[in-house]
């Protein structure tokens, strides 16, 4: 995750090969770790991975329909999926909107120091934020639910 934040944050670009190593540690997590692990957890991880990637495509085709401009990248959504298939459903949604959140604190923060205004136009590297919040949702569900890692 930590590679990925430093890449997305430099490049604005999230590399398919980390996304992807990501999602398949996620998928062996959770048919070999914990006291749960077996194929249906398996297919479990990636149900979650799928009904989180497609809201967020919606999103991100509805966005640029609306606005004519990219608003959410795909190496997000694939970042978004890799979350899925890592974390619990709710704590997904607390990763999504802790990066959100985390993203708008960071951008108000430095518009402010450079005495510049907010502008809706503004790029941020969201998986630079994503990334991040996903390591502390899997610190979080291990520390409430130490059994089960």
């Amino acid at each position: 995750m930590l590679a990925i934040a430093v890449i997305d944050s430099e490049r604005y670009v999230i590399p398919n090969e980390l996304s992807g190593a990501a999602l398949v540690l996620a998928l062996l997590r959770a048919g070999l770790v914990g006291p749960e692990a077996d194929w249906h957890a398996v297919i479990w991880a990636a149900f979650r991975a799928v009904a989180i990637t497609l809201p967020l495509i919606l999103l991100m085709t509805g966005y640029r329909r609306w606005r004519g401009r990219d608003g959410l990248g795909l190496g997000d959504i694939k970042l978004a999926a890799v979350a899925g298939a890592w974390l619990g459903f709710a704590t997904i949604f607390a990763v999504i909107e802790l990066a959100a959140l985390s993203a708008l604190a960071a951008y108000a923060v430095i518009a402010y120091w450079r005495k510049r205004p907010l502008r809706a136009t503004a790029f941020l590297p969201f998986g630079a934020f994503l990334a991040p919040a996903i390591w502390i949702g899997w610190l979080a569900e291990a520390l409430l639910s130490p059994g089960a890692y």
